[in-house]
């Protein structure tokens, strides 16, 4: 769990490395730094294909722009030249003032559509400074592993969508949308599983269970002055036909005491356990995408992280 600290990174990534297949995705691109201790002065993001109606965030103090632009391609194999219609999205200091410090981290976030199949995503990236400039547009050869690029591209992982095996509930159902479970390294004992959920009818998520897990618990990261803590909570209220998004940094599930390694690109099944205001029970059955994911939630600083352990019962 203290692992969960802002990590440290040399070139631009996104915040959230993987999504669902045909969901809604906000890229954040993270940067972190300028051009060899030169302000940064513009972002341009190339949107890959696949990557369906992308629009970017407004930026203070910044100028921005979504546009067609002709990519020239190698020549084909009769010595003509090919070209590429491609979106670029970009953003530019409208002053000095406005420039991001070397020293600054800030985020450049765009909103877009994940294609319906899975598979890897990269968005090229250049970055413009006062002196100079960073073309983070590396692509490895095969693969996903950018070890041993120095400028690569930010990668995302278009994970399957998450499957609903079974339902055993005597009223409505639960909607499960955008679910995954962030893949571990062997001898990690814990991770965490995301999603959105939506119900038809006010009720209440007050347990889960995974067989890859000895505990599954919700939990909840929140400040407590320059102290971020987790907590176990006995219950979380999903308000009728309201979306409650279960995500890094908030409410979030727990997967503890891990009996295997949690693989990127494997399933894990989860069951849910929901309660009425009535105390009725119903269970939700689901196999959750194993991804690549950020383990930093977006504290917008460098703040301590620090579990909670007071209300766990082990």
């Amino acid at each position: 769990m203290l692992a969960w600290a802002m990590p440290s990174f040399s070139h631009i990534v996104l915040e959230q490395k993987s999504a669902p297949a045909g969901s809604s995705y906000k890229a954040v691109f993270l940067v972190s730094h300028g051009c060899q201790g030169s302000a940064t002065t513009g972002l341009s993001v190339q949107i890959p294909a696949g990557f369906l109606g992308a629009k970017p965030y407004p930026k203070a103090g910044w100028a921005v722009s979504l546009q067609r632009e002709k990519l020239a391609k190698p020549y084909d194999s009769h010595g003509r030249q090919v070209t590429e219609d491609v979106t670029v999205v970009s953003w530019k200091a409208v002053s000095s003032d406005a420039a991001l410090p070397d020293a600054l981290f800030d985020e450049f976030v765009l909103r877009g559509k994940t294609p319906e199949g899975a598979g890897p995503l990269w968005f090229k990236v250049l970055q413009t400074c006062e002196s100079g400039s960073n073309d983070w547009s590396e692509l490895p050869a095969s693969g996903t592993s950018t070890r041993g690029l120095k400028s690569p591209a930010a990668l995302l992982e278009v994970t399957g969508a998450a499957q609903v095996a079974e339902l055993t509930a005597p009223g409505q159902p639960v909607q499960v949308k955008d679910a995954w479970v962030r893949a571990t390294v062997p001898g990690q004992q814990g991770s965490g599983a995301f999603m959105k959920l939506t119900s038809a009818m006010a009720t209440r998520l007050v347990g889960a269970s995974s067989p890859v897990a000895g505990v599954a618990e919700v939990h909840e990261m929140k400040m407590d002055g320059d102290i971020m803590k987790m907590r176990r909570v006995a219950g979380l209220e999903l308000p009728a036909g309201k979306t409650v998004e279960l995500k890094s940094g908030a409410y979030h599930l727990m997967l503890m005491d891990l009996k295997q390694t949690l693989v990127a690109g494997s399933t894990v099944p989860v069951t849910l356990l929901f309660r009425d205001g009535k105390g009725v029970e119903s269970r939700l059955v689901l196999k959750l995408p194993v991804a690549l994911g950020s383990a930093a939630p977006s504290s917008g600083g460098s703040k301590n992280v620090e579990p909670d352990h007071s209300a766990h019962k082990h």
